[in-house]
């Protein structure tokens, strides 16, 4: 390829592997307007603020005369990533409801050209029972993490109460695996065990990559070449305040609790559709920042050379036992989060994450980046749910003067039937489930992710710890 002058950064290990044959992953993230959808700033917007968030934005992948992967500046056409569908007019809001779910299908199945700037905008003008607009961006995961992504959006909006004030996050401590403040001999005994349970849970983490595989359940079967099947979209809406009472009740964390929940629907539905799956060998992989950092950094900082939160992918997972359904929790839904909890604890308390991302790195080194997708893609594909999740904003915000209901965002590419991405915005918790279609009953799973929900309340409200 010539004019190579305009080649100035070269793509990331991580950029390399996410868009290949085995792998081609995207990040959808969805703006929800509380008011009709006016579209008459789109090209400002679109020219100066989304695309000087990122060089990236501009570019795209090229193999220079050493046969290394760059990022080539080329010029942006809006009309090549700048989408506004139309659909057959109505006066069902449930029928634009239908129109929408089905194109947002069809844009999670599709690829976008290597030839452009790897994204796409969305405009969906057209009410549904969510919003009266819907803003769509389809990102790629080469262009970076969902930390970088999510901060790249949230830099193109404003405090809905006062533009001039900066949006504000739920505070969370950076983790911490080892502290030596507990004394010497509490903490060298948990040190000994965390390094015992850090060499284990790595050793079956690769054999969970490789080797193992879940067993065959109702929300598990094995089959190849599901990233390419029609999935389908729906979301569900939890308060994070009733998230924070059974939080208080247990002494764990937000994400302890919405785990928990999480992998309590997923076994209703199981024993739902199946008795015998409830106490099935199931696992979670969890996907996870290795950026030890609190909130998100704004754009500035993340490309600073110096950077301690850069931009990229900065990613590792885990592999997360979900507990077998017993009489006992079927009764007490607090038992149940209570036993995902301590297996997510002891997990957390060691170096497995670390690892992992150390694996991929020396992988890489050995074997290329089409190995480490090949990786990562039997790893995606021997679990049996992938769950991720990201902290919005506190305040409510806006875009060129539109308020955001709500915000959520989902995965594709993977090979796995259930991808599940949970969100916080405001105090609203939104669920976004990914399910194969035709495989999962997205409709009953849904009932028993709520399900779980009510139950575990009413558990909080009725039955002591």
């Amino acid at each position: 390829m010539d004019n190579f002058e305009y080649v100035t950064e070269p793509v990331s290990p991580s950029g390399q592997y996410f868009n290949t044959p085995p792998l081609c992953s995207y990040v959808f993230g969805f703006l929800e307007s509380q008011i009709p959808i006016d579209d008459s700033q789109t090209m400002y917007l679109f020219q100066h603020v989304f695309l000087p968030i990122n060089p990236r934005f501009s570019s795209i992948m090229v193999r220079d005369k050493d046969g290394k992967m760059k990022w080539k500046k080329v010029e942006v056409k809006p009309e090549d990533h700048m989408h506004v569908p139309i659909f057959p007019k109505s006066e069902s809001i449930e029928l634009y409801d239908q129109y929408f779910d089905d194109y947002v299908s069809k844009i999670m199945m599709e690829r976008t050209p290597q030839d452009k700037p790897l994204w796409e905008i969305h405009l969906i003008k057209y009410p549904t029972r969510n919003a009266k607009g819907t803003l769509i961006f389809k990102l790629h995961h080469a262009l970076g993490d969902g930390y970088s992504l999510m901060g790249a959006l949230l830099s193109c909006l404003q405090r809905a109460d006062d533009p001039s004030l900066p949006l504000s996050f739920p505070s969370r401590k950076p983790s911490q695996l080892l502290s030596p403040k507990k004394g010497f001999f509490k903490w060298f005994p948990s040190t000994i065990f965390s390094f015992f349970n850090s060499f284990s849970d790595f050793g079956w983490s690769i054999a969970k990559s490789s080797m193992l595989k879940d067993d065959k359940t109702p929300i598990w079967n094995g089959e190849e070449g599901v990233e390419s099947q029609p999935c389908v979209l729906s979301n569900l809406s939890f308060s994070l305040d009733e998230i924070k009472t059974i939080k208080s009740k247990l002494g764990v964390t937000i994400n302890d609790v919405i785990t928990g929940v999480i992998f309590y629907g997923i076994r209703l539905y199981m024993q739902e559709m199946d008795k015998k799956a409830r106490t099935s060998n199931s696992t979670g992989l969890v996907l996870l920042s290795t950026r030890n950092v609190g909130s998100y950094q704004s754009i500035q900082d993340m490309t600073k050379a110096d950077s301690k939160s850069p931009w990229g992918n900065h990613i590792s997972f885990l592999h997360v036992s979900i507990p077998k359904l017993s009489k006992a929790s079927l009764s007490n839904p607090l038992e149940f989060i209570w036993k995902a909890q301590k297996i997510i604890k002891r997990k957390r308390n060691t170096f497995t994450v670390f690892l992992i991302e150390w694996l991929l790195d020396m992988e890489l080194k050995l074997r290329g980046h089409e190995a480490v997708a090949k990786h990562i893609y039997d790893t995606l594909r021997n679990s049996s749910v992938v769950i991720s999740n990201l902290i919005g904003p506190v305040e409510p915000m806006a875009l060129a003067n539109h308020p955001v209901k709500g915000l959520y965002f989902t995965m594709t590419g993977g090979p796995e039937s259930i991808n599940i991405a949970v969100m916080s915005y405001t105090r609203i918790l939104r669920i976004t489930l990914k399910t194969q279609k035709g495989f999962i009953d997205e409709q009953k799973f849904k009932f028993c992710m709520v399900l779980g929900h009510m139950l575990a309340l009413m558990s909080y409200r009725i039955q002591p710890i």
